[in-house]
């Protein structure tokens, strides 16, 4: 195949084993950790298996930070092994459809009363918003005995960006939706 076969005169990409060239732009990187309450939080156990559970996040001064109470396994693992990574979709979000971020970094066992009194109100904030009555009630069940709060200091990240890959392509961007179902039982996508 001669270096022509790849493009067409509609200017898009039809092989897509480089993805590299549709990484999310800084912009929508923003738009997207704004956006997004949950996560993949991933790390190793001591036999070296790869673990990943989904927990509500907020980035703040350039870190990821979560929580979690002290008893989970994945304390005393990101303890002895720092390295982690974190994968954030756009998926159940308004923004735009399989838009991604992982990210890759060290993390930090914390549980000084000074994070965790501003770290509750924040992730609180974003995961009740416009109800600060709902708020205070996530803090208080935050506020717990035990409780960590796990902060990842980023220095790889991976974006993509599949609306920017198929912008131009026949196949056109995804269509697919994850619908919610209101209490009366009615789809909404």
């Amino acid at each position: 195949m001669s270096t022509d076969d790849t493009t067409t005169s509609s200017n898009y990409t039809d092989s897509y084993e480089d993805v590299s060239a549709f990484s999310l732009s800084d912009d929508r990187e923003a738009q997207l950790l704004d956006a997004q309450t949950e996560c993949v939080f991933m790390w190793t156990t001591r036999d070296g298996d790869p673990v990943g559970v989904v927990m509500n996040f907020v980035r703040h001064d350039g870190a990821i930070w979560l929580t979690c109470t002290r008893r989970r396994k994945r304390v005393p693992a990101i303890e002895a092994r720092p390295r982690v990574a974190v994968a954030v979709t756009s998926r159940g979000t308004d923004i735009g459809i399989s838009q991604a971020l992982t990210y890759k970094g060290d993390a930090t066992v914390l549980e000084d009363p000074e994070t965790l009194a501003w770290f509750y109100p924040v992730l609180a904030a974003k995961v009740r918003p416009g109800d600060p009555d709902k708020q205070a009630a996530f803090v208080a069940h935050l506020d717990s005995p035990g409780r960590v709060v796990i902060r990842v200091d980023t220095d790889t990240r991976i974006g993509f960006d599949s609306e920017a890959m198929f912008a131009n392509s026949p196949a056109g961007a995804t269509t697919t939706h994850v619908g919610t179902t209101d209490p009366g039982g009615a789809d909404d996508g």
